[in-house]
């Protein structure tokens, strides 16, 4: 039985999918995006608690009279992807006990995807630029990883809603707007597109834990641009 590291649960989520949904947020990432605003999730092996799939699921089975028909699980992070093992194992429990299940991820995991994706009914996939060259400033990573993910969602024919984070500066461009559905057009399975303002609420993270915040000085995006 493979364990899972939790960093914390949402047990009342209402922007992580469709309906009420339980929101579990793992531990561990490989981005270092500029705009994140959970840097105490970066860390696979710092933090949280350990559980088994089991234990997660008997968890998630008391909040399911509040799921209704359209809400259920969706596991976050950090990135979901990194615990592979765990997140085959609980999204497989998940299922056989009729809980919807929804990965929020940046796609950046470790490869093998089908376990995972066979028992996923929806993802929210983090697109973080149109170009390899944009995605490496946003990033600090190459999009190979993202692209062998999002391949595997599409030959398996996963709903996908995508969600892009607008920066003012960087991302919020006419050219940027164009080009993200230039992108995207082609995606034969996106059920949703969310634009997402950035905001500065994460600063205080940073602050706690030391870290030098990376957009210092850039204002939160306004909502009516």
């Amino acid at each position: 039985m493979a364990m899972g590291r939790i960093h914390s649960w949402e047990s009342m989520g209402l922007v992580d999918g469709p309906g009420i949904r339980t929101v579990i947020f793992l531990q561990g990432c490989r981005l270092r995006c500029r705009y994140c605003h959970n840097p105490d999730t970066w860390e696979l092996c710092g933090g949280g608690t350990l559980e088994s799939p089991e234990e997660t699921v008997n968890r998630l089975m008391r909040f399911k009279p509040y799921y209704g028909a359209d809400g259920g699980v969706t596991f976050s992070g950090g990135e979901p992807l990194l615990q592979k093992e765990f997140l085959t194992e609980v999204l497989a429990l998940c299922k056989s006990r009729g809980i919807h299940t929804c990965l929020d991820t940046a796609g950046v995991g470790c490869g093998g995807y089908g376990e995972i994706l066979k028992n996923t009914d929806l993802v929210l996939l983090d697109v973080k630029h149109y170009t390899p060259e944009g995605y490496q400033a946003v990033t600090s990573r190459s999009m190979d990883a993202y692209e062998e993910f999002l391949d595997a969602v599409q030959s398996m024919e996963v709903p996908l809603w995508l969600r892009h984070v607008v920066v003012p500066g960087i991302t919020d461009t006419e050219e940027e707007c164009e080009a993200l559905g230039r992108l995207i057009a082609p995606w034969h399975n996106v059920v949703g597109l969310e634009m997402l303002p950035y905001h500065t609420m994460g600063i205080v993270k940073y602050e706690q834990l030391g870290l030098e915040y990376p957009l210092k000085g850039v204002p939160a995006m306004d909502k009516g641009r």
